[in-house]
């Protein structure tokens, strides 16, 4: 055998042996103690057809390149407030006390409106238009501060574009606040925040009166603002049939507890993992085959 390869098994048993005395334990505590990297959550209505996105992205990385950016969507339906509130208000809850979340709805951009950083009870940072995208998300997590977006050391360099604040505000805002800059240096302290009407579902003689608010994804199964617990409220279990207007078509349809309940095809009601009252085709969709566009109106009538 020739001296390299001789030298080179000689070592990697050497390097073996040493690691075999190395405790797991101990690698676990020094993974630990690594840094983590700064997350920010970034939502808008700008699609992927064209440049906006990466722009955005560009001048994150530029002001923090250790921050870890994770795409929420950017298909809110164009200028949706509501619709970016409630994804936003969703996600949210699973991300830990520090993440930034940057949410570019904003169809009064170049106007009075402000720019804001909202932060929660939770220790989560929300850089935004002040337009009510956050109505939702403090309701159920509160309010711990709010502040006007207003110190120019935190916008990008140069003249600001009247109608790219997604750029020019938002993102650096974001960057500065996952790097670790003091939240209370962007600007003075807003006491009032403008709010979302959030409409919610009615119990009444008739029933429930609720809407479809929005669409399952690629599924169209209907989202709704009806709380499964209102369902039940009514006397409703699964396996009973329940009777639903949507827009103006009746129906009758089975409550079950999943999709694989009903065979395939076939139509059922059941609560969605949101906890909300939902409609859908096993294996099908329902919007489609019911040419349903939310908003709707939708009544389920009592049993």
């Amino acid at each position: 055998m020739s001296p390299a390869p001789l030298t080179r098994r000689l070592a990697a048993g050497l390097i073996g042996g040493l690691l075999s005395m190395v405790p797991l334990a101990g690698i676990a505590a020094a993974a630990a103690t690594q840094p983590k990297r700064p997350v920010i959550v970034f939502l808008s209505d700008f699609g992927t057809l064209d440049d906006a996105v990466a722009i955005c992205k560009g001048v994150m990385i530029g002001v923090a390149p250790d921050a870890e950016i994770i795409d929420l969507t950017h298909q809110v339906t164009p200028f949706s407030i509501a619709e970016g509130a409630r994804l936003l208000a969703r996600t949210a809850q699973y991300y830990p006390p520090g993440t930034v979340f940057v949410t570019v709805i904003d169809p009064g951009v170049g106007t009075s409106r402000k720019s804001v950083v909202v932060k929660s009870r939770r220790g989560q940072y929300f850089v935004l238009p002040d337009n009510g995208l956050v109505t939702p998300l403090l309701d159920r997590d509160g309010l711990a501060g709010a502040r006007e977006i207003r110190n120019p050391a935190w916008l990008i360099g140069g003249k600001l574009s009247s109608t790219f604040h997604g750029r020019d505000v938002f993102s650096p805002v974001a960057a500065h606040l996952a790097r670790g800059d003091d939240w209370r240096h962007v600007g003075p302290a807003v006491s009032t925040l403008t709010r979302l009407e959030v409409p919610k579902s009615v119990i009444d003689e008739r029933g429930i009166s609720g809407s479809v608010v929005a669409l399952d994804g690629p599924y169209g199964n209907l989202v709704t603002n009806i709380p499964g617990e209102e369902l039940r409220r009514l006397g409703y279990a699964p396996g009973d049939a329940v009777r639903v207007t949507v827009g103006a078509e009746e129906l009758s349809v089975p409550y079950a507890a999943t999709f694989g309940d009903v065979a395939v095809g076939k139509e059922l009601l059941f609560v969605d993992s949101r906890g909300l009252v939902s409609l859908a085709v096993n294996q099908g969709n329902f919007a489609r085959s019911h040419g349903v566009n939310p908003p709707v109106r939708m009544l389920i009538v009592r049993k």
